[in-house]
């Protein structure tokens, strides 16, 4: 089977394709930023705020376990979303589609900034937080698929890898501004100050960022595989249900347990390392957002690397062999956590989530497109992506508080989880077969 790699060299952009390619960077990069800034400064908030205002009267353990719980809800919502937008980025549109989950996503999170806490309200509080946490997983359901179809669908064919890493920058970029806002928030403000309204601060700036991400969409064309699906009515009646069956049944599954191990792995090194830093080694709070934010900007900075890489070597072996480094890399990684040493945290830290983790996500996006024709992409991708990140994402940090909690706060039950979820990647991705990115 054919793959972008094997069509011929296209010629140059000229000026005005140039422009409009300008555009859709923007709009794919911006746009995923201001989403994923808004999805896990939840995550943030739960290890850091939630478990003190939103559940005060439970113990440590237990009140961190209901805030992880309350996040990992958000993405058991996600492929409700992600069906909803997949249908309408497949029937109507990838720009609707996405203007629809930026605008979704933005009052979601602003409302998160003006709640009142149990103190106040008592247990409508922790109920009110739930809520709209499913409302930012509706959202977010939607947003991925499309922002990586809008850089891929746009791409020139040789460049397939790079444009597919662009909305990946996003998710890095968004996760670093999140944890850079509340440590400077902690600077300016002292605790009393920063959990009775300085938090609130990171939850407003969404505002802001949505309507400039927003305004920049709206700019953006309609994708060339759409027009042409339009064009030559092959739409789908019902992407959802072809996504199910064969021929892309396979596709569909592989692609899934393929996704264990990269969701698993974000959620180790962007979510629970938090906790676990300033939880058991008693890292200051501060210090660790810093530190998971350079991570985070180093990952950014790396995964157009990773786009090149996927452009010359094909997405699935640069997947694979990212997948395989963090699977070997997980017990050297906790054993350098167990030193209490901040400087070999951080190096740990900069090492698997900066480095090994852009090798296998900047490749990700390609790989999944690659999976589906263009009638049903939309919904395949959001299918992929949304539902493993039920099981692979949103499951983990309660998973590994368990585990931990279980071997006595070692964390090696923990860390022989994340090596069998890095295994089950390889041995699906192995097994993918990917198809020629052109519209048909």
């Amino acid at each position: 089977m054919t793959t972008a790699l094997d069509r011929p060299r296209e010629s140059e952009p000229d000026a005005e394709q140039r422009k409009r390619l300008r555009t859709v960077v923007a709009a794919s990069l911006l746009g995923t930023t201001v989403e994923w800034y808004d999805f896990f400064l939840y995550a943030t908030a739960a290890s850091l705020v939630f478990n003190h205002l939103f559940f005060p009267d439970q113990s440590s353990f237990v009140g961190t376990m209901l805030a992880f719980a309350t996040f990992a809800v958000g993405f058991v919502v996600r492929p409700i979303g992600g069906i909803v937008f997949g249908h309408i980025g497949d029937r109507i549109g990838r720009k609707k589609a996405l203007a629809l989950t930026m605008f979704v996503m933005g009052i979601a999170t602003a409302l998160m900034g003006v709640l009142p806490t149990a103190a106040q309200v008592g247990v409508l509080a922790p109920i009110l937080l739930l809520a709209l946490r499913i409302l930012q997983g509706f959202a977010l359901g939607g947003e991925w698929a499309g922002a990586v179809l809008l850089a891929v669908e746009h791409s020139p064919a040789r460049k397939r890898g790079l444009f597919g890493s662009i909305p990946q920058m996003g998710l890095a970029l968004g996760l670093a501004l999140g944890t850079a806002v509340f440590a400077l928030l902690q600077v300016v403000f002292d605790e009393a100050q920063f959990l009775s309204y300085g938090w609130r601060i990171a939850f407003l700036l969404s505002l802001v960022l949505v309507v400039v991400g927003f305004v920049v969409r709206l700019k953006v064309d309609e994708t060339p595989a759409f027009r042409e699906v339009a064009e030559l009515a092959q739409k789908s009646s019902m992407p959802i249900k072809d996504t199910l069956r064969p021929p892309n049944l396979r596709g569909t599954v592989l692609g899934l347990l393929s996704r264990w191990g990269e969701g698993a792995a974000f959620n180790t090194w962007g979510v629970f390392a938090i906790t676990y830093a300033t939880g058991t080694l008693a890292f200051d709070k501060v210090t660790v957002l810093v530190v998971v934010s350079a991570a985070s900007v180093v990952m950014a900075a790396l995964l157009p690397v990773s786009g090149l890489l996927t452009d010359r070597f094909g997405a699935r072996r640069v997947y694979t062999v990212g997948i395989a480094a963090y699977g070997v890399a997980v017990f050297p990684v906790f054993a350098l956590f167990g030193t209490e040493n901040l400087a070999w945290f951080t190096v740990a830290m900069v090492l698997v989530f900066g480095v090994v983790h852009a090798v296998f996500y900047g490749a990700q996006g390609t790989l999944y497109a690659s999976l589906y024709p263009a009638r049903i992409r939309y919904t395949g991708l959001s299918v992929v992506y949304q539902f493993s990140g039920i099981y692979a994402s949103g499951l983990t940090p309660m998973i590994l508080t368990a585990l931990i909690a279980a071997a006595g706060g070692t964390p090696w039950l923990a860390c022989g989880y994340l090596v069998v979820t890095a295994a089950i990647s390889v041995v699906a991705t192995s097994l993918i077969r990917t198809q020629d990115l052109h519209l048909r």
